[in-house]
């Protein structure tokens, strides 16, 4: 077994480890429907079998003495998967409001930093003859991407198991405390050149971060400083200050969970008909269901929201950890024309898609590694706070991810949907859609927070008829 270098938590992953508090939780799971009969203990024999291969699932947080560098990841010899394993069974009728439920308390629970920051839950009981399995892991371990390759180590292409070919990776053991102590001291006195290389990588780059760009001279001096650097003309991206909504603010430390699932080819059908993506079509149909939404408690806007959208920044043989970056879009919420509304989603999504192709926004990256480590834990939960209750730059968080078209099996049961359960924090709104697209159908899962949107159900429901709604017109 190859012995790799020990690993060390990216700067951006230790954000995700620090920002975390009682309310802002991240977690990132998935809701798997399964047909068949699954039990613990297949499941556990399965574990077995994959964790060697799965880097994420088998490391635990070493910390650095008196927190001055980003811990280190260091691998579990004897995991525990009684505890890591776990099985809940649902009253009877078992139906989907119970399981969504359920699920809104797990994905609640912080995970417990002493061991490797992952759950699994095989839930009994739900009708129909299904399970249900849950799986959920810190976002400091592992990014959007990164969580679907830890699923798809369960996965099977077929229903008796195949092995994973190929030898499993052992990492090398930590350094010691003293080791750990010279290489944060080491890193500490580089910080002050790192934040000056970071501020003049951003000039480029300020209109695309939230709250900064909205300061008076952001776009002149962005624009300014990309014909210095001969960066070419890039498209403008427009003013969004978030308007204020009734899941804008601090989060609590409650959930709402809820799914449904949209036949991927209804969503092709609107592609075709206006000539747009497929994600354009996800977007327009979150932007319909927000918008009834805010029509039913308390009135749309007057101006778009504005989306926190994830773009990944990883490449073929990166590796784990986070490699994802934000940007943000306005959501035509105030527009009542669904064509209309469907038209500027489209030239929204595509003016950042032009951006991002020539120059990736890496800047929430950079801006990490220019943070020193033993300030990011007060200064990002402080940021969080703050700017959470004064100026949330973003409404909600959409994301839609790509998944496998044909069907998929663990340990002989069959994946009959798939529902991504992601993260709502005081920054980015009460809300979060995610959507994966899986075997001919693009599965939402819907996250808010309980005291802002105590309905989840109600979101899911406008989304089923939002896309209805384009349906009729392009047909």
């Amino acid at each position: 077994m190859a012995e790799v270098p020990m690993p060390q938590l990216t700067p951006l992953d230790a954000q995700f480890l620090h920002f975390e508090t009682t309310t802002n939780v991240a977690n990132i799971a998935g809701l798997a429907i399964l047909e068949g009969d699954l039990n613990r203990s297949d499941l556990q024999a399965l574990l077995e079998q994959r964790l060697p291969h799965v880097p994420a699932m088998r490391r635990k947080l070493a910390p650095v003495p008196f927190g001055l560098d980003h811990p280190y990841w260091v691998q579990e010899d004897d995991l525990d998967l009684d505890y890591h394993v776990r099985e809940i069974g649902l009253p009877p009728p078992g139906d989907d409001r119970q399981l969504a439920e359920q699920i809104s308390r797990l994905h609640a629970r912080r995970l417990d930093r002493n061991r490797p920051l992952w759950e699994i839950d095989l839930i009994h009981g739900l009708s129909g003859g299904r399970m249900g399995l849950y799986t959920k892991i810190h976002h400091a371990a592992v990014d959007g991407v990164g969580g679907a390759d830890v699923l798809a180590a369960l996965l099977d292409l077929a229903p008796v198991p195949a092995p994973r070919e190929g030898a499993p990776e052992r990492d090398e053991p930590p350094p010691d405390q003293l080791e750990m102590l010279g290489r944060a001291l080491i890193r500490l006195g580089s910080n002050p050149a790192q934040a000056v290389r970071f501020a003049a990588r951003a000039l480029p780059h300020l209109d695309e971060i939230p709250v900064v760009s909205w300061v008076p001279g952001t776009r002149l001096v962005s624009g300014l400083a990309r014909r210095l650097a001969g960066s070419g003309q890039a498209p403008e991206l427009p003013s969004l200050p978030a308007p204020r909504t009734p899941f804008s603010g601090p989060v609590s430390a409650h959930r709402r969970f809820a799914f449904v699932s949209l036949p991927l080819d209804e969503i092709k059908r609107v592609r075709k008909a206006f000539e747009v993506t497929v994600n354009d079509v996800v977007m327009a149909v979150c932007a319909g269901a927000l918008r009834r939404w805010l029509a039913a408690h308390g009135g749309v806007p007057g101006q778009p929201l504005v989306a926190g959208i994830p773009f990944s920044l990883r490449e073929a043989g990166s590796g784990g950890g986070n490699q994802v970056t934000f940007m943000t879009a306005p959501l035509a919420v105030q527009v009542a024309d669904p064509v209309e509304r469907l038209q500027q989603v489209r030239q929204a999504m595509q003016r950042i898609k032009e951006r991002f192709s020539l120059a990736p926004a890496r800047w929430l990256r950079e801006f990490s590694e220019s943070m020193p480590a033993a300030l990011m834990g007060l200064a990002s939960r402080s940021a969080f706070g703050l700017v959470g209750q004064t100026a949330p730059p973003i409404n909600v968080a959409i994301s839609n991810v790509p998944g496998p078209q044909f069907p998929l099996y663990v340990c002989g049961a069959r994946l009959l949907t798939h529902y991504p359960v992601s993260v709502i924090t005081d920054v980015s709104g009460g809300v979060n859609i995610t959507a994966f697209s899986y075997d001919g159908s693009l599965d939402i899962g819907v996250i808010t927070d309980r005291e802002m949107v105590p309905d989840a159900w109600e979101l899911t429901g406008y989304l089923r008829s939002s896309l209805d709604e384009l349906l009729l017109i392009a047909e």
